[in-house]
């Protein structure tokens, strides 16, 4: 839930309108309606794509000015049945969408605000057409742009299908990890015929200590001991280096983001001649690309450096960052409009 130490954040001034504009994590909208509720999912969903984000309600357009909700507007946002919203939100869409409600008092002056959080499987995708005129679509994904929610584009859709990869791919090494904790060796990869249920050719991990209480025999040879616990091995048993892991691990985020910030600079202003080397920076910092893993990854020098970031989510400057082509993609995009 929005704590009123984010909401002044979000509703933070300069001069007389508002510090933040709508972007990549953000939409302001005047009023709260029931009968806009279609309009409202499909920000939930586009938010649910991206990063997440905040709807706010009672925010003027065109200047962007902090009034507050009407009653009626407010009357009607907190009558909103959260089960209800969520029922709606299944029905709607293929994954479930984590989101909150709250509002805040500020300056005299009522807000509203959903906290829309980034979704545990991407995409997201609209299962049933919704809304008048068909606003919400069966079979269409909504990402957030910038400032804006549209259908996603190839670039961001393959990223997210990419990210799906690399996720089950960093559990298993994860899982490799955490059985060869105790250093380098611990472990062991083997391959059996029964290795997990219902599953043929499936990988197995073992621990070396319970390893030394199975009795293996080749295919082909025979148990000399009848009743020993035994399995049939289909290839070798194979020690795991954890060292070798986290090299693949490197060269795998490397691959994946082969761009350092001045190829990525170079490669935005070759399609984009006329764009500034500042202007390039602030579109990264404006629709934090940063940190996204959509688009870009901290390149750690060392371990303390990654478990530091993972423990407080914050990265020394001194981290350099590496980019994607979708980032380059994406910044022309925004860049363009």
């Amino acid at each position: 839930m929005t704590s009123e130490k984010q909401m002044n954040e979000l509703l933070r001034k300069k001069g007389e309108h508002l510090f933040h504009r709508e972007s990549q994590t953000l939409e302001f909208k005047e009023q709260f309606n029931l009968a806009s509720l279609a309009d409202y999912f499909r920000d939930f969903a586009a938010f649910a794509n991206n990063r997440g984000g905040y709807l706010v309600f009672g925010v003027t357009d065109s200047p962007r000015t902090p009034v507050g909700m009407s009653d009626k507007s407010l009357a009607m946002f907190e009558k909103v049945d959260p089960e209800r919203i969520t029922q709606f939100l299944l029905e709607i869409f293929s994954a479930s969408i984590s989101w909150s409600q709250s509002t805040h008092v500020i300056n005299g002056h009522s807000f509203g605000v959903f906290e829309i959080e980034r979704a545990q499987v991407r995409p997201v995708i609209a299962k049933k057409d919704e809304g008048k005129g068909q606003l919400i679509r069966n079979g269409d994904i909504y990402y957030r742009y910038g400032g804006r929610t549209q259908r996603i584009q190839s670039a961001e859709l393959e990223a997210i299908i990419n990210d799906r990869i690399e996720r089950t791919n960093k559990d298993w090494i994860d899982h490799v990890r955490a059985i060869g904790s105790g250093g380098p060796g611990k472990a062991i990869l083997l391959r059996s015929e029964d290795d997990i249920a219902g599953s043929k050719n499936a990988p197995m991990v073992v621990d070396r200590q319970l390893a030394r209480k199975i009795k293996f025999i080749k295919e082909g040879q025979f148990n000399e001991k009848a009743g020993a616990a035994t399995l049939k091995v289909v290839g070798d048993v194979v020690p795991i280096d954890t060292v070798e892991i986290e090299k693949v691990v490197k060269e795998n985020l490397l691959k994946a983001y082969p761009l350092t910030a001045m190829e990525m600079n170079a490669e935005v202003r070759k399609k984009l001649p006329k764009i500034k080397q500042h202007e390039v920076w602030k579109a990264i910092s404006d629709n934090g690309l940063k940190g996204n893993e959509d688009y870009s990854a901290y390149n750690f020098r060392n371990r303390n450096q990654e478990e530091n970031f993972r423990k407080t989510g914050r990265a020394p400057s001194t981290v350099p960052v590496i980019y994607n082509q979708a980032s380059v993609d994406f910044l022309v995009k925004i860049l363009t409009h």
